[in-house]
């Protein structure tokens, strides 16, 4: 009943642990991102002050609303789901099945911030953290997010795809492949680092012969993290990620 790891699974039904971040963790993380934030606001108000001009204070009104609403936002899809202060913390914000964020959801759990902060000190965040299962706020259950340990994060597969994907020549399927065939393929490749080469090429087995074009010595699991490799761009994955 203390363990409050989660379980994700994949489209291949693989089931791999996610590591929620509790209160104090979360706390700690939000207080260095307010920090900044109000070192951002103080910065840009004191250039406006020198400016002292009309059109100078309704820039610096509407640069202090993109910083308040938008600094999460920009950190977490510019960074793979961290903004300062949880990169300092050690944790990340990823989507519930452990896939990384992307715009709608940030978007949405940022957005709900103003719920989980409308009384003064947050008790409405606090209570919903501390009570809900993988310590979600309101925002996090509007996004469909969790905030997790990066080091969990770190080991998913959604990291680092390019850089074991470059080990295998991009090739070409035998047959033309479906769009959910080739999100399936780029799913497995994404999942292969979790799966041990055993179990890959297992699951690779079941498939790989209606794409093979030929006889080579490639493993069934190698065949189809190549053909990952050249739906992916050839190196541009770690674009397609994001």
């Amino acid at each position: 009943m203390f363990d409050s790891s989660m379980k994700a699974l994949t489209p291949e039904g693989i089931e791999f642990v996610l590591s929620p971040v509790g209160l104090p963790v979360r706390t700690f993380a939000y207080a260095i991102d307010k920090a900044i934030q109000w070192l951002l606001l103080f910065i840009i108000t004191i250039f406006f002050f020198i400016l002292q001009n009309a059109i100078g204070f309704w820039l610096l009104l509407i640069l202090n609303f993109c910083i308040d609403w938008f600094y999460h936002v920009i950190c977490e899809l510019a960074f793979s789901g961290q903004s300062p202060g949880k990169r300092l913390m050690g944790i990340r914000v990823v989507r519930n099945d452990g896939s990384p964020v992307d715009p709608a959801s940030s978007f949405l759990r940022n957005l709900m911030r103003f719920a989980d902060t409308f009384f003064f000190l947050f008790p409405i965040a606090f209570i919903s953290i501390a009570a809900s299962r993988g310590f979600r706020r309101i925002g996090d259950w509007a996004g469909g997010t969790l905030v997790v340990y990066s080091a969990v994060a770190k080991n998913s597969p959604q990291t680092s795809l390019s850089s074991y994907l470059q080990k295998y020549q991009p090739i070409t399927s035998a047959i033309p492949l479906s769009h959910d065939e080739k999100q399936a393929i780029l799913n497995f490749a994404r999942r292969y680092p979790l799966l041990g080469d055993a179990r890959a090429n297992e699951i690779a087995s079941i498939y790989t012969p209606y794409v093979k074009n030929n006889n080579d010595d490639l493993s069934n699991a190698g065949y189809l993290l190549g053909i990952a490799h050249k739906l992916s761009g050839a190196g541009n994955f770690a674009v397609r990620e994001t």
